[in-house]
């Protein structure tokens, strides 16, 4: 009898995930199309398992919530490279999980000073470089930052304060909030929508980046 009870529940869950499946394909059409409601469809069905997903490897629970905005904001800018022979769902987890990860690498990057010594065999070695030497990856780097700081200075005052204080600042959402007495709601909406415009205006330089 077991037997048969498993057959059935394998059955049901096959058919919840197809469905889930073809829901999403319809959304995601519709989104290519410009469909702002199936946008939030999408953000709305996968936000929490992303948000859990990325808590995983990112302790921080406003980070977490940053960088799952910002997954959302590089899947919805190529929907149109989707290839729906495959599930949306696991497409959207490639893209946050590779976000994530670069993330973290960048983070790790970030906090190794080249002006203190590593240990070796031998005892501890300096990082020696050259001041008149510029890599090729540093100006990239620059001319990166450049273009989002234009980026950020063309944006509607409401969105580059809000955004000038999350990540120039480094504010949390409730400082945020408290500083321009607004509704935390109100302060994620608008930290929301200046990514998506960020990620729209930086879009058309991506062959610089």
């Amino acid at each position: 009898m077991s037997g048969t009870q498993d057959i059935n529940v394998d059955q049901d869950v096959r058919q919840n995930a197809s469905q889930s499946s073809l829901e999403d394909d319809k959304l995601v059409s519709a989104a290519v199309k410009g469909d702002q409601n199936a946008f939030r469809a999408l953000m709305d069905k996968y936000k929490k398992p992303l948000y859990f997903h990325v808590l995983k490897m990112v302790k921080n629970h406003e980070q977490v919530e940053d960088l799952v905005q910002e997954a959302f904001m590089k899947a919805f800018g190529n929907l149109q490279s989707y290839n729906t022979s495959y599930a949306f769902s696991t497409w959207l987890y490639r893209i946050t999980t590779n976000h994530t990860i670069d993330y973290l690498r960048k983070r790790k990057l970030d906090t190794t000073s080249i002006h203190n010594p590593y240990k070796t065999n031998d005892g501890e070695v300096e990082i020696q470089i050259s001041d008149t030497i510029e890599t090729d990856r540093t100006i990239i780097h620059k001319e990166r930052k450049q273009i989002i700081h234009h980026a950020i200075q063309n944006l509607p005052e409401k969105y580059r304060e809000v955004i000038e204080m999350r990540h120039l600042d480094e504010l949390s959402y409730q400082e945020i909030s408290e500083h321009l007495d607004l509704p935390l709601g109100t302060v994620k909406a608008h930290i929301f929508r200046a990514r998506e415009m960020l990620y729209k205006a930086l879009k058309d330089q991506k062959d610089r980046f």
